[in-house]
This record gives C-alpha cells, sequence and structure tokens, in this order.
C-alpha cells in the first residue's frame, strides 16, 4: 500500500457501494482505484466519457467521480448525457479536476454535478465529499 494512503478504513460504509471513476490518466485511475477500494468501495473505470457511458449501459453505480478534460467526450458532456437518462437522473456525480475556476465549477453545477474535488485529492477529503453525497 502507498504510504500516502490512510489505513482501510470500513466503518460505516456499505460494501456493495459501486463507485464508477472516469478519467483519461491511467495513474489517476489507479490512484482513484486504490483509495476507493481502501474505503471499502467497488471501483469501475473507465477513460473517457464515451467509454463511461458504455460502461453506464450495463451497470448502476452508487456515484460517479469525473474528470473535466478529458477526449472523445468530456466531464461536462458526460454529466449532461448522464442527466438524461432517466435512470441515472439521482445518480451523485463529483467533479475530480485540475480546474479550480467558479465558471468551469458553475458550469458543472448546471450540467448536474453534485460536488467538485480540485486534483491532487487528499484520501480524507475524497472520502468526506463521498459520504456527504452517499449518505
Amino acid at each position: 500500500m502507498s504510504p500516502s494512503l490512510p489505513p482501510p478504513r470500513n466503518e460505516g460504509t456499505p460494501v456493495q457501494s459501486t463507485i464508477m471513476t472516469v478519467d483519461d490518466s491511467p495513474s489517476m485511475r489507479m490512484l482513484l482505484k486504490a483509495a476507493l477500494t481502501d474505503l471499502g468501495y467497488k471501483v469501475l473505470e473507465a477513460e473517457d466519457g464515451v467509454h463511461a457511458l458504455e460502461r453506464l449501459d450495463g451497470a448502476e453505480p452508487d456515484l460517479l467521480i469525473t474528470d473535466i478534460n478529458m477526449p472523445r467526450l468530456d466531464g461536462f458532456g458526460l454529466i449532461e448525457r448522464v442527466r438524461e437518462q432517466d435512470r441515472l437522473r439521482n445518480l451523485p456525480i463529483l467533479v475530480l479536476t485540475t480546474e479550480s475556476s467558479d465558471e468551469k465549477k458553475q458550469r458543472a453545477r448546471s450540467a448536474g454535478a453534485t460536488g467538485w474535488i480540485v486534483k491532487p485529492f487528499h484520501p480524507d477529503k475524497l472520502a468526506a465529499a463521498i459520504r456527504r453525497v452517499l449518505h
């Protein structure tokens, strides 16, 4: 386990909760998967918005965490497309990105994002954000 990650904490975290992460960076997906697995979540991964929509066709995650800047379909487009689907309309969506401008945050909120976390993320802040939207 990476020394930057806290020890596993499963208290209060339903093991069956599934989180889909969407990021074009393999290293960021790996970091997210390690952090989320340590927190007791099942993780589905997608490399961009198009791949995420394909995976969502057969999956029902409890939370979606997406980057904004990605090829093929960016995070804004992904959020909008997810919100168009009745069965996913209430799916919590956290944006995890290097972007920090108020304009981008407002655009994400307008598209239907539930929350915003700036990279690099601290595992404790990620866990707190997840608890806020899932519980």
